[in-house]
């Protein structure tokens, strides 16, 4: 079964949790211990099961390409090279014979290598020192047995039932042969490698792929007897015994390296999981980050329509992070999906804030349109906040609403250091925006005589200038994100 993540359909599922029957993916176990299998249910805080890449592998028959060109990687080349040459440069004695019989264990046990290393999720090749390191090689004498007991078992059979069973049995030998060589490598027991319920388990669990991949293994067996047949019969016996041995052993590999895919394809029916292990996954780097959780935390109570409980979250998050522009904009967003105007009065000052730092005066305008008819008394209390404000509503084209915010700015914030900024800045709205010069200029003459020694008063003399020729008032920007 391949599983997608419960909230993000079409993400691969890496854990589940058998108490809420749930998959979550990576994105939402962003705290979880990949490497020691242990992750706890965001849901109901119980251990899970670690699916590894049970739920994203990607099927052995399309990646046939990957299989032939694994053998001709620098490590398998090597060892290919030094297992099928070096026999050939050495005298034929019993010296030789014996060198032969040793580099033969060593290829054996680095097939053997490759099966487990790809069955744990190792697509490139095991380094050259599998084949040659001093342990191990007791996989290369179980299988030897492996072999031997199949031999007499269908012996047996042939001495027992006559040539119909011997026959049978020899069938399942053959057809069980992979099964057999994936057991043996996955428990290192011969009796499990050839006991017919383990490996009947194994091929039922696989179910038809099992007999696809062994028709592939045909088909290599095939090419790998004709191309040695090829290099035996047209070529001279010092070039054709060394390049048959080397064909044989790379489509020897090919063939372990397809066993252990199929072992790593069909983890979870096999009852284990592996995971990628050669590529870098970022997200390890980061499984201790808190605001990860919090956004796994976050996106899956939006999904469950827990909106109440993710809106709790994004307010306490802010009281941590008041400044956190990520979380003002997550808020926003989900009290103006609810409408929930309540909550938006009692936060718009950092909501406006952020807007406003976007230059989103259309988001303002409606903020602002939705917060005056819940009440129409409502009034920015901040100074700077309300030049900010009125800033962007200008620069969007929003001249009354702008006008609106700084209706009677000497009154209510009378020893604020904005009051110039809020008329030039009302001065342009009603002259550049409206048309309305007369009052322009009214709003520039007032704070020319209530401010004479304000560091802007030329720049008010040049708008009284430019009002008193109607033409648009520009001039360098004033302090508080006021436009020209």
């Amino acid at each position: 079964m391949k599983h997608d993540c419960h909230y993000h359909p079409g993400d691969p599922a890496k854990w589940h949790c058998g108490e809420c029957q749930r998959h979550f993916c990576a994105r939402c176990m962003p705290d979880a211990n990949t490497k020691q299998r242990r992750g706890l249910c965001p849901q109901c805080n119980k251990a899970m099961r670690y699916l590894g890449a049970a739920t994203e592998v990607v099927p052995f028959w399309h990646r046939l390409g990957a299989f032939f060109r694994y053998p001709f990687h620098t490590d398998p080349l090597l060892v290919i090279a030094i297992c099928t040459l070096v026999p050939a440069l050495v005298p034929q004695n019993l010296l030789g014979l014996l060198v032969w019989l040793l580099l033969a264990l060593a290829l054996m046990k680095y097939t053997y290598a490759v099966i487990n290393r790809t069955a744990e999720g190792h697509l490139k090749p095991p380094p050259l020192a599998e084949a040659f390191s001093g342990s191990g090689f007791n996989i290369v004498i179980l299988q030897i047995l492996v072999f031997a007991l199949m031999g007499g078992l269908v012996t047996a059979a042939g001495m027992l039932g006559g040539p119909l069973l011997l026959m049978l049995t020899l069938a399942f030998v053959v057809l069980a042969l992979p099964a057999s060589i994936m057991v043996l490598a996955m428990e290192r027991s011969v009796s499990a490698a050839v006991n017919p319920l383990n490996l009947a388990t194994l091929i039922a669990r696989i179910g038809s792929p099992y007999f696809l991949l062994y028709g592939y293994l045909i088909l290599l067996v095939l090419a790998s007897a004709a191309a040695q047949d090829f290099a035996l019969t047209h070529f001279s016996e010092w070039v054709s015994r060394p390049l048959a041995g080397f064909l044989n052993s790379t489509f020897t590999l090919m063939l372990f390296h397809m066993l252990g895919y199929l072992l790593f394809q069909y983890q979870e029916e096999l009852g284990f999981a592996a995971d990628y292990q050669d590529a870098v996954e970022p997200e390890d780097q980061h499984h201790r980050d808190r605001s990860q959780r919090f956004d796994a935390d976050l996106d899956m109570n939006l999904k469950d329509g827990n909106y109440d409980r993710a809106q709790t979250l994004l307010l306490e998050q802010l009281k941590r992070e008041p400044d956190n522009t990520l979380r003002i904009g997550q808020l926003y967003r989900l009290l103006a999906a609810r409408n929930d105007l309540r909550s938006l009065h009692a936060n718009h000052p950092r909501i406006m804030a952020w807007l406003a730092a976007r230059n989103d005066g259309k988001a303002l305008a409606n903020l602002l349109e939705q917060l005056q008819q819940a009440d129409p008394q409502f009034r920015l209390q901040d100074a700077e906040l309300s030049v900010t404000v009125a800033s962007t509503l200008y620069r969007s084209g929003h001249y009354r609403l702008a006008l609106k915010l700084l209706q009677d700015f000497h009154k209510r914030f009378a020893d604020s250091q904005a009051l110039v900024p809020a008329y030039l800045l009302a001065a342009q709205a009603l002259a550049n925006g409206l048309g309305q010069w007369e009052k322009a200029t009214a709003f520039l003459g007032f704070i020319q005589r209530q401010c004479p020694q304000h560091p802007q008063h030329p720049e008010i003399q040049r708008f009284l200038e430019q009002a008193q020729e109607r033409q648009p008032l520009r001039g360098p920007k004033a302090s508080f994100n006021v436009a020209d």
